[in-house]
């Protein structure tokens, strides 16, 4: 079973169930989940092609997401139709627009922050950058993991510097799926967060990358601006080959021809 209750209404993609949501009934949850210091983490996973398709070869991926507490639709195809099918609001929830509206909302909501992932310059450049935007903001720590495996003993340290801090959202960059590994394995041993997975935003705010200008990202084509960047060695065959996987599959699940079912299992959720 999911971590948490399904909120919201969702829809399925390839076996991933994304949910159709807005930022306010978002911080409804948000605020309810942050409130519990002494209970499990809470894991929002957010949904574009590459992670569908992602999920679609990875069971242990698949797995992960449908566990989440909230799926949320990171590309505005997803939202596009997610609003025509379902017919309700529904919000984008790319990691950007989460974290700075969860800085934006901390105004009043209060909430503390830490950081982890990225280079130790990203980081650190992430941390001021968003200190610079949201001076209200309070980012009670942070951590560059070392390009290696850590110890046992390393991330039990880590572990316990942050449930000492106890903050209420954990940004956690360190590309997919390798974050979403990472909150899986920590959701029990870090209590009372909400995790977010960030991947390129530490590099966007740690100024390594541009994003795209707003209009491009609301036309939902930032994925064509971000191939042909500096990034396109690296996004191409994202961009292109796992996007029409992802395109070829998601019609045939339309037309009846395939049937991909959500992947569960069973976590003693204390």
């Amino acid at each position: 079973m999911r971590y948490g209750m399904n909120i919201g209404k969702h829809y399925n993609f390839l076996g991933t169930e994304v949910e159709a949501l807005t930022y306010p009934e978002f911080f409804t949850h948000v605020d309810r989940w942050v409130a519990n210091k002494n209970g499990r983490s809470r894991h929002i996973a957010i949904i574009n092609a590459f992670c569908a398709t992602e999920a679609f070869h990875n069971s242990r991926v698949a797995e992960i997401y449908n566990k989440a507490d909230l799926i949320g639709p990171d590309g505005m195809p997803f939202v596009y139709w997610l609003r025509w099918v379902l017919k309700r609001p529904c919000e984008q929830f790319d990691a950007s627009s989460i974290v700075t509206n969860l800085a934006e909302n901390a105004r009043e909501a209060g909430y503390t922050f830490y950081l982890y992932g990225g280079h130790p310059d990203v980081v650190v450049q992430m941390k001021e950058k968003l200190e610079a935007l949201y001076p209200h903001i309070n980012i009670v720590g942070y951590f560059s993991p070392p390009f290696r495996p850590m110890t046992d003993a390393e991330d039990k340290r880590i572990c316990d510097e942050i449930n000492k801090l106890k903050p209420d959202i954990i940004c956690v960059g360190l590309g997919t799926p390798k974050q979403d590994y990472w909150i899986d394995e920590h959701i029990y041993k870090i209590k009372g967060a909400v995790f977010i997975p960030c991947g390129a935003i530490f590099d966007f705010f740690g100024g390594r990358v541009q994003r795209a200008p707003k209009v491009i990202r609301k036309l939902g084509i930032e994925w064509l601006y971000r191939l042909f960047s500096k990034d396109i060695k690296r996004l191409w065959y994202r961009y292109t080959v796992l996007n029409l996987i992802f395109l070829w599959n998601f019609f045939l699940q339309e037309i009846g021809r395939r049937k991909y079912e959500p992947m569960r299992s069973i976590r003693d959720d204390r």
